[in-house]
């Protein structure tokens, strides 16, 4: 028993001998260095964007299926999507070419509580979960209970 006490002890000593060196590194003030050739990936592990990212009419039946979730999951409330209208795009990569390419779009929902409101959203390319595939992200005016997109969906637009 004594044995493992003192291993530990010594175990704990060197933990914090190495925190303290690291530590110290980082606020010497050294400046900080740039890559070596051998650590640079030139874009061979990281992400390389086309730029094809889907209409605007294809996220229709995420943006459907995630407001039912949202609204019966966190809001205990039976709203649902009942129909699309006037859908069309706002903005198509409005960033630098270098930003994650994104399809900015908006239409008119109907909802089952019979009325027309309007929903922002954006079509991301590797915005999935975990960087696949296509990622959706929308608000639908007055409805953004949460407040993540205020005032008014003015965050979900460009």
């Amino acid at each position: 028993m004594r044995n493992l006490y003192t291993l530990l002890k010594s175990l704990g000593l060197v933990a914090v001998l190495a925190l303290l060196a690291t530590c110290s590194l980082l606020v010497s003030g050294l400046p900080a260095q740039a890559a070596n050739p051998l650590e640079l990936n030139f874009g061979l592990f990281g992400p390389k964007y086309d730029g094809r990212v889907a209409e605007c009419e294809r996220a229709l039946s995420t943006i459907t299926s995630q407001f039912q979730e949202k609204e019966s999951t966190f809001w205990n409330s039976a709203l649902q999507i009942t129909g699309f209208g006037q859908i069309h795009e706002t903005a198509f990569r409005p960033w630098q070419s270098d930003n994650i390419p994104r399809r900015f779009c908006s239409a008119d929902v109907m909802l089952s509580d019979g009325k027309l409101r309007h929903v922002h959203y954006s079509i991301i390319e590797d915005g999935g979960f975990a960087g696949y595939g296509q990622g959706v992200e929308w608000c639908v005016t007055g409805l953004d209970r949460n407040w993540a997109y205020n005032p008014n969906c003015k965050a979900a637009r460009p």
